[in-house]
């Protein structure tokens, strides 16, 4: 699903409200027909942790972390730290091409590696859905087709819901199932839309 609205109108903020980072504060969200305001605090925490991947603009990688422990950063605070999980890290790592940089610190990245590191972290967990505010924000032509191949790859193969935040309609619109149009903070247009690979 894309959702494409102008900057404002409150894209990142039904983002944030669907990966259960912000509350509503009028109507109900369901999760597999519960209301969430209904939820422990324990289980919000655990669907946002094993169900819910989250690629921000930023990335938000960790400073302190070179690629490697960031990437692994789901595992610690899961708390399920093993020789496995590891060897998942570094699958992920080939997996985008950033293997090689695997003791290397964020600020050693370029723009491009770091959403890949970013891309690695958010299905560490291998969840149901995943979440991309603005992925092709800032990127040339090439990247951002690349990018594009690579979120339509992920969704395709290990049988992902993704949602995409954009403001970019031509590349989206290669990539996207489903679109949905914001416009002043309600939903201006949707639909089904013929799907192209790329």
């Amino acid at each position: 699903t894309l959702f494409r609205s102008p900057s404002g109108s409150g894209k990142t903020t039904l983002l944030k409200i669907l990966g259960l980072i912000e509350s509503v504060t009028d109507g109900a969200l369901l999760y597999k027909k519960d209301e969430i305001s209904k939820l422990s605090d324990e289980e919000l925490a655990r669907i946002r942790r094993e169900e819910l991947g989250f690629v921000f603009q930023e990335f938000y990688l960790m400073d302190s972390l070179d690629v490697f422990e960031n990437i692994m950063l789901p595992f610690y605070i899961s708390k399920t730290v093993d020789d496995s999980k590891k060897e998942r890290a570094r699958v992920l790592m080939d997996k985008f091409g950033i293997r090689t940089l695997e003791k290397k610190m964020p600020a050693e990245l370029s723009g491009g590696m770091a959403r890949r590191a970013a891309l690695a972290r958010a299905i560490a967990l291998d969840p149901a859905m995943i979440m991309y505010d603005e992925p092709f924000s800032g990127l040339d032509p090439i990247s951002l087709g690349t990018a594009a191949r690579l979120i339509r790859q992920l969704n395709d193969v290990m049988g992902l819901t993704s949602i995409v935040v954009s403001h970019d309609l031509d590349e989206t619109f290669q990539i996207a199932d489903q679109v949905v149009v914001l416009a002043n903070g309600k939903i201006a247009a949707q639909g089904k839309i013929g799907r192209a690979h790329v």
